[in-house]
């Protein structure tokens, strides 16, 4: 029999392992092509340091929608954004999400 104090610990291990599965990441495959790029209007940064994050076309499930750019802290010094793109696989488009790299000269 398992001791009552270790009970709760069993419960709270399970619960939390039962979650993993949900935050692997799953690609899309979109049957139909993204639209072409909306052409920003970059504004000024909101502040020194700050980087531009353009916009990207995301898909909802059913239609295509535009997810404006957006001004963000990079995450350490150095840091350059690499944006998204949809990249032809098989019939139909998958989502590569962008991602943070260290510059290089």
């Amino acid at each position: 029999m398992i001791p009552r104090a270790i009970l709760p610990l069993l419960c709270a291990a399970a619960l939390t392992l039962a979650a993993l599965p949900g935050f692997a990441r799953v690609g899309v495959v979109v049957g139909l092509a993204p639209p072409a790029p909306v052409v920003e209007a970059v504004p000024a940064p909101t502040a020194p340091g700050y980087v531009w994050q353009p916009g990207y076309w995301s898909w909802n499930g059913f239609q295509y929608v535009w997810v404006p750019g957006v001004y963000v802290v990079p995450p350490y010094a150095h840091a350059v954004w690499v944006p998204g793109s949809w990249v032809r696989h098989g019939g139909g488009w998958v989502w590569g999400p962008g991602h943070w790299r260290h510059w290089r000269r």
